[in-house]
């Protein structure tokens, strides 16, 4: 076959916390072949539950081993599944956020020295110092505190960094490991996140970590886009600027594939490898979003990115450094009270029935005669509030209104907290936005047209792919590789689905309403 009449290909990977999935597209950004590796099912010998181990204190850690055995099996059932590895351009993928991987002396040398005629895990058997801790990990509250401390308090970490100090981030993990086990922080040539150490497999040698990743760490100016030295100081010594290496941009093509792939399972070699990110910032490329727009991710906790023009930094939030050159910024937004939370007072109020408590839903008026709840049936992070539950009625007094209120009142009060929090992140709403739903419950069209009118805006599911993280690996492979040709590809629209307009007096309805849920909120009692 002549060469330029063979279809492009472009996969992409998400090293996420149960599993490894892999996923090709055409040039079309169809989708062709998908493969996955469960951890505990497929890889038994390494006893993970849920794709961890968990030990004493809250420490949640990973076998990096793990994720390199995963990438062979994955490779082996992508030929199955069908996919000619000679006709991928370029490659990308995304990690779970916040882990860390700890490599050994040597380690580099080894990845650019591997045999083709043996697996990757033999090979790198003994790559790795440690067990990586992952973004399950609490064990890291002291060192969050000191953190803190030592750049000037929350606030001011927050304004450089776009995140106070959490348990889970790499900045407090990388202190942990300084205090606690010097042996490993000093023996480690280099300390990688899951994405980077992802990417690095691919390329040969360890790759930089890329900036929007990077942005989860407690470490990184998001401003300068350049490592913090006060926060560098505060989390290890004057070597962990060389252990972490220069970040760069989420959309650097980093070279050619290693030779190994070449040999071992036929890749061109000339194809390249786009840096890879975080799961929740690919999972923003994945779904296009432009400034203005609003992915919002209706799962066990809901989830808001945004694609911001400039960062802002409220201390219950997440900024990062944008994955994609249309978004210079993005935000997350996440409450802990999402889909359980429903689902324990649809139980509650209709019987464990959802047409039951869409017909509740129906009964009632949009903007619920004034009533307005609250409901936090565990401690909220969004606002950080402990658990409880407050109705109120259009006098502001509270109540216990009728099922039917009181069902509406739960899914226009989270509906609401999503913009009051979204706004406080400097979202502005225009009128080209549109929310793109996704997540278990982005099926239920009664939740979605209520997110609609709260928002003012169009809400809009995803043709391509439920899981925009993967997706989003492959597409920034296929937009990073046809900018460096200089050739358009016709896949690069979003396909998305409308399933809910907002009527034309919903703002006049819900804009009053945030205001209330402003002042509601002010006096619930907060956690510290």
């Amino acid at each position: 076959m002549i060469e330029e009449t063979k279809q492009k290909t472009f996969l992409g990977f998400d090293f996420s916390t149960q599993r490894l999935k892999a996923l090709a597209i055409g040039e079309d950004f169809v989708i062709q072949h998908e493969a996955d590796v469960e951890f505990d099912v497929d890889l038994p010998e390494f006893r993970t539950s849920g794709g961890v181990v968990r030990g004493e204190r809250g420490e949640v850690t990973a076998p990096p081993l793990l994720w390199v055995k995963a990438l062979d099996m994955v490779l082996d059932r992508l030929i199955v599944a069908g996919v000619d590895f000679s006709n991928v351009e370029a490659l990308s993928g995304a990690g779970q956020q916040h882990g860390s991987v700890w490599w050994a002396k040597g380690a580099e040398n080894k990845l650019g020295s591997l045999s083709p005629d043996d697996f990757l895990h033999t090979q790198l058997a003994t790559a790795f110092l440690t067990n990586s801790p992952v973004w399950m990990d609490s064990s890291t509250s002291a060192e969050c505190r000191a953190l803190e401390e030592a750049v000037g308090g929350k606030q001011k970490l927050a304004e450089i960094t776009g995140s106070t100090a959490y348990e889970r981030f790499t900045g407090p993990q990388i202190k942990k490991m300084y205090n606690t086990k010097p042996r490993v922080y000093q023996a480690a040539e280099k300390i990688s996140l899951v994405s980077s150490f992802a990417c690095s497999l691919f390329l040969g040698k360890i790759a930089p970590i890329d900036l929007s990743d990077g942005s989860g760490m407690n470490l990184l100016d998001i401003h300068k886009k350049t490592w913090c030295e006060t926060a560098l100081k505060a989390c290890g010594d004057e070597t962990l600027a060389d252990k972490l290496g220069e970040p760069v941009p989420s959309f650097t093509c980093l070279g050619d594939i290693s030779p190994y792939y070449v040999q071992r399972y036929g890749f061109k070699p000339d194809c390249k490898v786009i840096a890879f990110t975080g799961d929740n910032c690919s999972a923003l490329a994945g779904l296009r979003l432009q400034e203005g727009w609003v992915g919002l991710s209706l799962g066990t906790s809901d989830t808001l990115v945004l694609g911001l023009g400039e960062p802002s930094a409220p201390l219950a939030a997440h900024v990062l450094v944008g994955p994609t050159k249309s978004v210079p910024y993005m935000a997350l937004l996440c409450f802990a009270n999402g889909s359980l939370t429903r689902q324990a007072h649809r139980d509650r109020l209709a019987g464990a029935s959802w047409d039951a408590f869409n017909e509740l839903l129906q009964s009632t008026v949009r903007g619920n005669m004034g009533y307005m709840g609250i409901y936090y049936d565990t401690p909220e992070i969004l606002p950080r509030a402990g658990a409880g539950r407050w109705v109120e009625d259009a006098r502001g007094a509270a109540v216990q209104p009728a099922p039917q209120l009181e069902a509406r009142a739960l899914l226009e009060g989270q509906a609401l907290a999503r913009r009051a929090h979204a706004e406080d992140m400097n979202l502005k709403l225009h009128k080209q936005s549109r929310l793109v739903a996704t997540g278990g419950a982005s099926v239920n069209k009664h939740l979605l047209q209520i997110f609609a009118d709260v928002f003012h805006a169009p809400v809009y599911v995803q043709d391509q792919h439920a899981n925009a993280a993967l997706l989003g690996a492959a597409i920034r492979a296929a937009e990073v590789w046809a900018e460096t040709k200089g050739v358009q590809l016709k896949g690069s629209e979003l396909t998305v689905s409308p399933v809910a307009t907002p009527y034309a007096d919903a703002e006049t309805i819900y804009t009053p309403m945030l205001e209330r849920y402003r002042r509601m909120i002010e006096n619930i009692p907060k956690l510290e």
